[in-house]
């Protein structure tokens, strides 16, 4: 929702800069995102956004952030689910990592824009190598994995091959004129191929 000088709260500042990157990011794409687009989305005056982030680039640093943040607790919520509910973990980690690209196509695209971001910033190395950790502990507990130091064959095709197709999804390639839902049914049909090839 829309924040304005008459809805603002102090103390939400740095969260609702970050949500109009969101809004405007999802609109024009990265490229629009400003600090100054994003205070007048607000409501509040540039100089109060530049409080919080002392730059673009820092504010996509935070976005991106919290892109891979969420990504990571996707992935783990949807391995949890699955195994509560008797369902197949690898099906479901799998296509949580394509709806979350689907349902939030601005951070999906914002994590890895390196050129953008201050990937030196310490909490984005903590959310990247954290998402890395995933994808190395068996694709988030999933395949079989002898070595939890490293990313074997069987974890790079699962993760390159989701991140592929929600790349592809989100930029118009594939699926350009399907629905959300045809685009999951989609989705749901590749994974179980990719189940197959990986075991």
């Amino acid at each position: 929702m829309r924040k304005t000088k008459n809805t603002y709260h102090h103390g939400d500042l740095a969260e609702s800069l970050l949500v109009a990157v969101d809004e405007i990011a999802t609109k024009f794409g990265l490229e629009a995102v400003t600090l100054r687009a994003c205070a007048k989305l607000v409501g509040v005056s540039p100089s109060a956004a530049f409080r919080h982030y002392s730059d673009k680039k820092a504010l996509l640093t935070a976005f991106a952030t919290r892109a891979l943040d969420q990504l990571s607790l996707a992935m783990s919520d949807a391995q949890y689910a699955a195994v509560e509910n008797s369902s197949n973990p690898f099906h479901a980690v799998c296509l949580a990592y394509v709806k979350f690209a689907l349902e939030k196509p601005a951070f999906f695209r914002a994590m890895w824009r390196e050129e953008s971001l201050y990937t030196s910033d310490k909490n984005y190395i903590a959310a990247a190598l954290n998402l890395q950790a995933h994808m190395q502990a068996g694709f988030a507990d999933t395949i079989e994995d002898k070595d939890p130091d490293s990313i074997s064959p069987q974890e790079l095709l699962a993760w390159s091959s989701v991140h592929g197709l929600a790349k592809l999804f989100i930029e118009g390639t594939v699926g350009r004129d399907n629905t959300m839902e045809e685009k999951i049914e989609r989705a749901r049909d590749m994974i179980i191929a990719l189940d197959s090839a990986i075991k």
